[in-house]
């Protein structure tokens, strides 16, 4: 928040903003007490909601009230005022350091009096017992007293030696309690941080010293120490270069100067500089040296002449020597080596794995967390911070993708594909898409995106539109769904996955040349026609000179011809035990400059099907397994659901409650979908695209005969619902030619089975249920801009009412009442009276909340409408992401 002018906190009031900074607003203020002027630093209150967030504005109070020095910024009060936690401190006028050499190098005096100064104010806080932790030139401010250390966000107040690591280090906020900085942990400023805090090692006074040895470069040289283009290389450079010399970059600097910062610099922390007392007597030793520190002797002519042709020498030499080492860098990128790191999700928070991007600039991380309650949300991270923002607005977000400018993200929700800033602000709503499998978002300001698992990939504009398709299915091939898209650099070509019916264990890994039933092609957005490029399971992606893809549970890059569409050379393997989900997506993201995220876990159970009471009450889990559809029979003897194998296909298996036996229902390697049981239970429905289109089928549920096709036509089905005398079944029918909606559909079960539209209009309708009198039908609209239950009279559709007031989703009924999802997930009942035409409807109240997975329906009931049995994510944490800056290193050697 913003406090305006005037406004008071406790005795001080707010003349002027003063600046921002990522953990606070500044402000200049007067102390109406004793008539002075101070800055007051406070905590925003989207932060102060953060405990990590909170505890290290705390941690910074307590540290800097611990430091009183004249080259430390003076703490003077805390406070709180209606929720806004605030410092009060010491008002300096000046400019900071990353301001002054913002105007170039500073002269060789002021360097070395300010860097006795800042060394000084850290001497103090070293001996005190604070370690900052995050010096740098825009933490210094130069004011007429000297220099002043500033923002002690980061420090720590106790000193441990470093324990040992490898480049494995941990991006996470802690929990509350936790200290602030753990094993594992990276806090600070790449630029000015030690290689120990880059590899996640323990920070103690000797990282402060480095971080004084890169400042003092930089107030020397006007360039950084550790220069480079994204975090990766800044990384890579910390890790394994040296700085030039500052004497090659400024020769009228100080020779000793270069050995000072040296030995600030050593990557070893043995082999610094060990206190800020000896760095500071080194600098002062060189101030008072004068022209003997620091600038040569005069000499004679004849001499002058000598020395000129010395330097001619080696400068000759030097140019040659920078050429080999150019030459040498460029054919031995080894010094550019992969870094690791780990980044945990929000406190009380899970990763979604499959629902990651890196942006292209790779700057930042979008990713969706669900929290204990089963909300899920999607956030963004700079790679910079230590902490993630969510976006407002973005609940149950899923499959996030980035503008190529790195500041936009697409994302689909409710049905429907999505934009927001990377920073927050509105959404835009931008296309329809009920079961999407993907987007991406050209330079040229167009939107690749699959709207649904059977279809083909559509085009729209990022600003809005109406979309249009650009790929065609090839039904005389089985193609029958093309999803995942990325677009290739000049926004016009692109590759995707074309999926076809019926993918095998065997096919799943069937030669990379060959084309098979899971394949990547490569197709342009004015061309109809499609190229084979790669047999593989899962989701590729293109980077800069190569195609990632999926074989086995292995990562895989390949040197990729983007002029030709083509492969070339042989596949290499960047990454481990990839996570891979059953819609052939692949748990992974890849920026434009050599950063690569991935979740590892392979096919793990992504749900669990638990038995609750109405109350909430949990009365034990049944399976844990990758859960999509499921329905009890009428009896509640037993459990029809959906699951996904690792193959990628989708097969129906029938759970006996009473014995415990589980047992698989269909055998196709294509996609089984949607049981609905028969109101005697004698009998199942369920859709299928082994036919190469989305068909309903019909089969004995006792397994003893094979099942037949009931119903089909060219547009996508599901299946939703019996009638209790068994004459009809609810679908959902989703019909590329009306522009993707959805509508209910009721299909005989008699005669011809010829079927019919029951609820068809310009807005999507779907989860159609039957009332147990036949007389009604439930289902989903979203014709008032979000998703709302509604009841219409059966067959004739003449009245109708809405149910739900504050969002909802799967409907199912039992008896009088009717129980359906909000907005919030919340298991919702309501008691439904029917009057001739018309329907009483009692006031919706919730039952519970469960952490329900967005598969639909999510839940279940007993014919008593007293138990559930809900498909729930995960309880644990789906662990972390890895972070691989320079993944590409190793390629290139």
């Amino acid at each position: 928040m913003t406090l305006p002018i005037g406004a008071r906190l406790g005795p001080y009031e707010i003349v002027a903003q003063a600046g921002a900074g990522g953990m606070g607003e500044v402000y200049r203020a007067r102390d109406i007490r004793l008539d002075r002027t101070v800055a007051i630093k406070i905590l925003p209150a989207y932060l102060s909601a953060m405990p990590e967030s909170k505890q290290r504005f705390e941690r910074e109070a307590r540290a800097i009230s611990s430091l009183q020095h004249p080259n430390i910024c003076t703490l003077y009060d805390i406070g709180s005022e209606d929720g806004t936690d605030y410092l009060v401190m010491e008002y300096l006028e000046g400019e900071t350091l990353a301001d002054r050499l913002a105007k170039g190098p500073l002269p060789p005096e002021q360097v070395l009096s300010y860097g006795v100064e800042i060394a000084e104010g850290l001497e103090k806080a070293h001996r005190t017992g604070v370690v900052h932790r995050d010096l740098k030139p825009g933490n210094i401010m130069l004011t007429k007293s000297g220099a002043k250390l500033m923002d002690f966000g980061l420090a720590k107040t106790t000193v441990a030696a470093p324990p040992a690591s490898g480049l494995t280090a941990t991006l996470a906020s802690p929990h509350a309690s936790q200290p602030l900085t753990a094993e594992g942990m990276v806090v600070g400023t790449f630029q000015y941080m030690s290689p120990e805090q880059v590899e996640g090692k323990e920070a103690d006074a000797r990282s402060d010293i480095f971080a004084l040895g890169a400042v003092l470069y930089e107030m020397a040289t006007g360039k950084r120490a550790f220069p480079g283009k994204s975090q990766a290389s800044v990384v890579a450079a910390v890790l394994a270069l040296e700085p030039k010399p500052i004497s090659t970059i400024q020769p009228m600097s100080p020779p000793a100067l270069d050995r000072v910062v040296k030995g600030c610099l050593a990557k070893d922390p043995d082999e610094r500089w060990q206190t800020a007392h000896d760095v500071k007597l080194q600098l002062e030793w060189i101030a008072e040296g004068g022209s003997q520190a620091g600038i040569p002797a005069p000499v004679s002519a004849r001499r002058r002449m000598s020395q000129n042709v010395a330097w001619a020498t080696a400068a000759v030499c030097l140019l040659a020597a920078v050429a080999f080492a150019v030459a040498w860098w460029l054919r031995a990128p080894s010094l550019r080596r992969p870094v690791r790191v780990s980044i945990l999700a929000p406190e009380n928070n899970a990763f979604k794995p499959f629902d990651l991007a890196i942006s292209p600039d790779g700057s930042k991380l979008a990713f969706v967390a669900t929290d204990a309650a089963g909300k899920s949300q999607l956030w963004v991270r700079p790679l910079e911070s230590l902490s993630a923002q969510p976006l407002a607005e973005t609940q149950g977000a899923s499959l996030p993708f980035w503008s190529a400018d790195s500041r936009s993200l697409g994302f689909f929700a409710d049905g429907k594909m999505k934009r927001v800033e990377a920073s927050g602000g509105a959404l835009q709503v931008l296309a329809d898409a009920p079961t999407p499998r993907g987007g991406a978002w050209s330079a040229e300001g167009v939107i690749l995106f699959a709207p649904s698992a059977g279809e083909p990939l559509y085009r729209v504009p990022a600003t809005g539109g109406s979309p249009a398709p650009v790929t065609t299915l090839d039904t005389k091939k089985g193609d029958v769904s093309h999803r995942w898209p990325c677009f290739l650099p000049d926004g016009r070509h692109f590759v995707f996955m074309v999926r076809r019916g019926g993918a095998t264990p065997s096919t799943v890994n069937a030669p990379l040349q060959e084309e098979g039933d899971l394949g990547t092609y490569a197709a342009s957005l004015d061309a109809k026609e499609k190229v084979f490029v790669v047999n593989s399971p899962r989701r590729t992606l293109y980077a800069p000179g190569y195609l990632l893809f999926v074989r086995g549970n292995n990562l895989m890059a390949q040197r990729f011809d983007e002029k030709h569409l083509r492969l070339a050379g042989e596949p290499t393997p960047v990454a481990e035990q990839v996570a891979m989900d059953a819609t052939f997506n692949a748990a992974y993201s890849v920026s434009d400059n050599g950063t690569l995220v991935v979740h590892s876990g392979g096919l793990a159970a992504s749900s669990v099907v638990t038995w609750y009471d109405r109350g909430g009450k949990s009365a034990g889990s049944l399976a844990s397994d990758n859960f999509n559809v499921i329905r009890l029979a009428p009896d509640d003897r037993r459990l029809a659901a959906s699951i996904y194998d690792t193959s990628g296909g989708e097969d129906i298996w029938l759970f006996d409650l009473v014995r415990g036996v589980r047992t698989r229902f269909t055998f196709d390697p294509a996609l089984d979908d949607d049981p609905v049981w028969s109101p005697d239970g004698n009998s199942m429905v369920f859709d299928s695209n082994r036919g190469g289109t989305y068909g309903i089928y019909q089969k004995l549920s006792n397994g003893a005969q094979k099942e037949e096709l009931a119903f089909t036509d060219p547009a996508t089905k599901f299946p939703s619902s019996w009638s209790h005398d068994g004459k009809y079944v609810l679908f959902d029918r989703l019909d590329p030619q009306r522009k993707l909606k959805t509508d209910v559909w009721v299909l005989p079960m008699f005669g011809d089975h010829k079927a019919f539209p029951l609820v068809a209009t310009e807005f999507n309708e779907q989860y159609g249920e039957f009332s147990p009198d036949g007389r009604w039908v439930a289902y989903v609209s979203n014709e008032s801009g979000r998703d709302e239950v509604y009841a219409v009279a059966f067959p004739n559709p003449a009245a109708r009412f809405q149910i739900s007031a504050g969002g909802g989703s799967n409907p199912l009924w039992r008896g009088n009442e009717l129980f359906y999802t909000d907005a919030d997930n919340k298991i919702m009942a309501v008691d439904l009276v029917a009057r001739g035409d018309s329907l009483e409807i009692a006031t919706p109240h919730a039952l519970w909340q469960p952490r329900l997975t967005n598969t639909s329906p999510p839940y279940t009931v007993t014919a008593d409408g007293k138990r559930f049995l809900a498909n729930e994510l995960p309880l644990q944490s789906t662990g972390h992401l890895t972070v691989v800056f320079n993944w590409d290193a190793g390629l290139k050697q």
